[in-house]
């Protein structure tokens, strides 16, 4: 389903607004009564006065006579009918339509109420006075009904207006607002076609002078990941420019000895060691294939993707079976200390990856007759990894570069100079740091490597 920016802006405008010209159109409305309604009470009880101060005394009997300025208070343009009734304190009735209903028992005089006369709805008023005439005095009530035509015409006069007014407000609402959105919308227009129009080699930020505030954000959110996009590319094309420099060398040390060993005859002393210059030529170029491989898969990993449950001391063990060869040959004393109750969320190949290389370097560095120990142990929220050795360590001004793809401190050994350079990778991608520093007594090297433990 497709969300239209424009039309939900438009929508949460129109739907305050509505419920706004709904909640004031029932307030003038209610107004509007109340005022039609007070005018109108006003004029009937005006005409019940009128009309009872025109009642008399004649010759000891109270005579009504109905002035005509009591019932040209409601003249109107709508034919309103006027209904009254005089009645003495006995019940007699002094004048008017003897059918007219008289307000309920126990409201207080004068009062106004809503009824019905001849099959029409009336608003009407009973008002009472005393009369006196020598020393005796008399109750009279006068009710004045009238029909309510005038009245809901004074209401519709008084409401409808504003209603109407309210209603055009409404549509002038409906028309401008897509218009004014449309109008200001265009700046996100022009930054999704910038966007759009790109390169994909051109990474360069979005400038945000010309956007309004609300879009600056956003425009800042694009530029951050075009500046990572920036940095992933030079990475992979710094990537790219140091594996083609690497693998030059062994390729064309490759060709030259295939070359060499087509030239010679099959009894030619010098065949078995050209063959075997290929042999250990195809290998260094297998070995860092593989690393560079290994690098480029941590580099392209991120600590979110990273959820599954890794036994480290597993992990550890299996790379130390793989690796005692390797150390028996070079009769070093290859130990471990691990803590089998720690895991981590990681990647085991990776893991595997990580502890290869730091045991393999610690070997291949260490001198015969030395010794490699690995531990495992848990401190705090944290699982720790170190690989100890008794070589000669790492000079001080080299430590800082250790961790650089190609770097090697040794020129006399064998290795790719990727090791260090995918253990740091591989703990950067669990969330882990590593870190190199002088053994015990600043002799051999201690390669330390924290990772967050697996929550229990």
């Amino acid at each position: 389903m497709v969300h239209s920016l424009r039309a939900r802006l438009l929508l949460w405008l129109l739907l305050p607004l509505a419920a706004f010209v709904l909640v004031a159109g029932g307030v003038s409305y209610d107004a509007a009564r109340r005022t039609a309604d007070l005018l109108q009470d006003s004029a009937l009880l005006a005409s019940a006065r009128t009309i009872i101060e025109d009642v008399e005394w004649d010759n000891g009997a109270l005579i009504a006579t109905i002035p005509p300025a009591a019932l040209e208070l409601f003249e109107s343009p709508y034919q309103d009918q006027v209904f009254y009734k005089v009645l003495s304190g006995e019940g007699r009735l002094l004048g008017g339509a003897p059918d007219l209903a008289a307000p309920s028992a126990g409201h207080a005089l004068p009062a106004f109420y809503d009824s019905t006369y001849a099959g029409m709805p009336i608003r009407a008023v009973a008002y009472e006075r005393l009369l006196y005439d020598s020393g005796r005095a008399e109750r009279v009530t006068v009710i004045v009904g009238k029909t309510i035509a005038s009245r809901e015409a004074m209401i519709d006069g008084l409401w409808r207006p504003q209603l109407l007014r309210q209603g055009l407000m409404l549509a002038l609402v409906l028309l401008l607002v897509p218009l004014g959105l449309t109008l200001e919308l265009r700046p996100l227009m022009k930054l999704k076609d910038e966007v759009a129009d790109r390169e994909p080699s051109q990474l360069e930020p979005i400038r945000p002078d010309h956007l309004p505030s609300e879009l600056r954000p956003i425009v800042d959110a694009i530029n951050q990941c075009i500046a990572r996009l920036k940095v992933h590319a030079l990475t992979q094309r710094q990537f790219i420019a140091d594996a083609a420099h690497q693998l030059r060398t062994p390729l064309t040390l490759l060709a030259t000895q295939t070359q060499f060993a087509s030239q010679c005859d099959a009894r030619d002393p010098a065949l078995p060691a050209a063959l075997s210059g290929v042999r250990r030529t195809s290998q260094k170029m297998a070995e860092l294939t593989s690393q560079l491989l290994l690098l480029a898969q941590a580099e392209s990993m991120t600590p979110q993707r990273v959820q599954t449950r890794v036994q480290l001391a597993g992990v550890l063990s299996s790379v130390l079976e793989e690796l005692i060869q390797a150390a028996q040959h070079r009769d070093i004393d290859l130990g471990a200390e691990l803590d089998e109750r720690v895991c981590i969320a990681g990647n085991a190949g990776l893991m595997a990856s990580l502890a290869f290389n730091l045991v393999d370097n610690a070997i291949r560095y260490t001198q015969r007759g030395g010794s490699v120990t690995a531990l495992c142990r848990r401190e705090n929220d944290e699982v720790v990894l170190e690989v100890i050795d008794d070589g000669p360590g790492i000079p001080a001004e080299a430590r800082a570069h250790v961790f650089e793809r190609f770097y090697r401190v040794a020129q006399d050994t064998e290795g790719t100079g990727l090791g260090l350079a995918i253990v740091h990778q591989v703990a950067r991608a669990h969330g882990g740091t590593v870190t190199i520093a002088p053994g015990a007594q600043r002799v051999g090297l201690v390669a330390t490597v924290r990772l967050p433990i697996w929550p229990e």
